[in-house]
């Protein structure tokens, strides 16, 4: 079972080169859905016009350490999450869809047929990177989401923003379900590999209405955030507020001094968990 090729099996009436042709279609759909949110929510622009407003502006900093700590910190290990558990999700959900998509390309593309014999480590990794989906995908659907975790909503609550990671788990769930009847030979692989399709379809066709497309200028976004940070540009001061640490911490201080203390939450405040 783990060292066989699903996709060398499809039966007659979908042969390798139209899996081939559906791979590239999916593809297609996600370039176009990424192009089509970027143009609607305006974020090239706006991280563009930014770029530009701020360049020049505030301290020197070393783009290259910038760059290193960005695509190391930020997009490898996702250090935004600050809780550890989510962090984990996140990482086993992206590493093991990454996987998953590679090996998927390999088996579909290169050993498209029994008469090429895929490598066992390949389809093993098909398999490792699916299970890797479904481990980190679930875990926050069910224990992690933060209208489940803290505010007690149902788990079966549905939304638009939960369509990324629904038809995500569902495209998994049956492909490696597919898998699976497959090489048992049990009956009912046919109607499952249907409703493969018709998950993966909306998962890369459904890119414009999920969060599928932010993976894609999340690292642009990180970077420019360093950047701010590092120069002093995020605190929209004065230039020689920016370069004067002294007027930067008097500056915050003034912000804090009416603010209250427990920000109207009382003494006692729940324990993050989901952030």
């Amino acid at each position: 079972m783990f060292t066989t090729n699903p996709f060398a099996q499809m039966p007659a009436a979908w042969p390798a080169g139209a899996m081939q042709t559906y791979v590239v279609l999916m593809a297609l759909a996600v370039i176009a859905g990424t192009l089509l949110d970027i143009v609607h929510k305006g974020s090239a622009a706006y991280f563009f016009a930014n770029w530009r407003r701020t360049r020049g502006q505030g301290a020197p900093v070393d783009m290259a350490s910038i760059a290193v700590k960005t695509v190391v910190v930020d997009v490898l290990a996702s250090g935004e999450f600050c809780n550890p558990r989510r962090r984990i999700a996140h990482l086993l959900t992206m590493y093991g869809f990454v996987l998953y998509l590679l090996a998927t390309a390999v088996l579909v593309f290169g050993y498209p047929t029994a008469a090429t014999p895929a490598p066992a480590l390949v389809v093993q990794l098909w398999w490792l990177g699916g299970l890797m989906v479904l481990a980190g995908g679930y875990w926050f659907w069910f224990f992690i989401r933060v209208d489940v975790a803290a505010e007690g909503g149902s788990p079966w609550r549905v939304m638009r923003a939960d369509l990324f990671i629904l038809s995500l788990l569902a495209s998994v769930t049956l492909g490696l379900l597919w898998a699976l009847l497959l090489a048992l030979g049990a009956a009912g692989a046919g109607i499952v590999f249907g409703l493969y399709l018709l998950a993966t379809t909306v998962l890369f066709g459904g890119v414009y209405w999920s969060k599928f497309a932010h993976m894609f200028f999340k690292p642009a976004a990180a970077l420019e955030k360093r950047i701010a940070k590092a120069n002093g540009t995020n605190l929209n001061l004065p230039l020689q507020t920016r370069d004067d640490p002294a007027q930067r911490a008097r500056h915050s201080m003034e912000l804090l001094k009416d603010a209250p203390m427990d920000m109207g939450l009382g003494i006692k405040r729940e324990a993050p968990r989901h952030y």
